[in-house]
């Protein structure tokens, strides 16, 4: 492969990974908005919330812990997870080729 063509799958690579930790870190935000029970008045945690909702709508609600604040961290905390291993294992495999 031509120097040309690694650097732009590497440049990929890094977006990719870049745009993964984002997603994870706005649905860490709103587990910690959450647990430390932020002003959902507030337009910064209202726009955080539906940022996560919309992020971890797949596994929003997804268990079924009778504590509140459990199903928050078990369900969106899944979401972070899943987005950070799919997005770095895909990261990787970019920079490889």
């Amino acid at each position: 492969m031509s120097p040309r063509n690694r650097n732009g799958s590497a440049q990929a690579a890094t977006v990719i990974a870049v745009i993964a930790d984002v997603m994870a870190a706005i649905i860490g935000l709103w587990i910690l908005m959450y647990l430390f029970d932020a002003n959902r008045a507030n337009d910064l945690v209202r726009f955080v919330q539906d940022a996560a909702r919309w992020l971890a709508g797949w596994s929003h609600d997804l268990f079924t812990f009778d504590a509140a604040w459990l199903r928050v961290v078990a369900g969106y905390g899944l979401a972070a997870l899943v987005y950070l291993f799919l997005g770095h294992a895909l990261a990787a495999r970019l920079r490889r080729y």
